[in-house]
């Protein structure tokens, strides 16, 4: 972003990206961002197991940062998170740096392939962000944002920046329309202990009142923070429906 704004601006040092190669015809690539603390590895291991042949996903390992929410110890982290409520500050320089990381890895897919986001917990609040960015048409800090997406998936996550949304998407024709059309699954455990239920559901009424018409909120009972194979098997339907695999 060229911003100067303390130390940390220059050390957005991103990890290992892990590649699972599609089995099929390459139709879309999706860049799927695990929660704090993992690599993209975990991720890419599962993810090469689901019946979506035709699909490449991308792994990346978020910067090793220090995060308020474990008192400032230091963790792979897509964004500094402190509590998960309205009044804490968001971290937007984190947010933006990772955002446009992900783009970069989206940019250089070819023309006629087919571009999504999807992640697990603080990942999916990083795909949610970019969801909004695009909507936008631009990252928080201004830059143009630079990829055309047609699918994103947030796993036990929440909506970074909810205050926010409503009035800059009501701003443009151009946005509204982008919002409308951007197709956003939620999906959330109902005995989650980490990123309570309440969070998702709040998210997918910003969404849903910011002007994202496209919006599919799963919920799972009795499941925490992780992800069953159920949950997966939607995952799978969902994008085969959306992306027309």
């Amino acid at each position: 972003s060229g911003s100067r704004m303390g130390r940390r601006t220059t050390s957005f040092e991103f990890g290992r990206t892990y590649v699972v190669k599609p089995k099929g015809k390459h139709l879309a690539t999706i860049v799927w961002l695990h929660g704090l603390g993992d690599n993209g590895s975990s991720w890419s291991q599962l993810l090469e197991t689901l019946p979506l042949p035709n699909i490449k996903w991308i792994c990346p390992t978020a910067p090793t940062r220090p995060v308020a929410l474990l008192g400032g110890f230091p963790c792979t982290a897509w964004f500094d998170a402190g509590e998960l409520s309205e009044e804490y500050p968001d971290d937007f320089e984190g947010l933006d740096a990772s955002a446009a990381h992900v783009a970069n890895l989206l940019s250089t897919e070819p023309a006629d392939i087919k571009l999504g986001i999807g992640g697990f917990s603080m990942g999916a609040a990083t795909a949610l962000y970019s969801g909004t960015c695009f909507a936008h048409g631009r990252y928080g800090n201004g830059c143009p944002y630079p990829v055309e997406l047609r699918a994103v998936v947030g796993l036990s996550g929440w909506l970074p920046c909810g205050r926010s949304l409503r009035n800059k998407i009501e701003g443009s024709h151009e946005t509204t329309r982008r919002a409308m059309s951007l197709p956003i699954l939620l999906s959330h455990g109902l005995s989650d202990e980490v990123v309570p239920h309440e969070h998702g559901e709040k998210s997918y009424q910003f969404l849903s009142m910011s002007g994202f018409r496209n919006l599919s909120f799963r919920t799972y009972q009795g499941v925490g923070h992780y992800t069953v194979p159920k949950e997966m098997d939607e995952v799978v339907n969902w994008l085969n429906g959306v992306l027309g695999l």
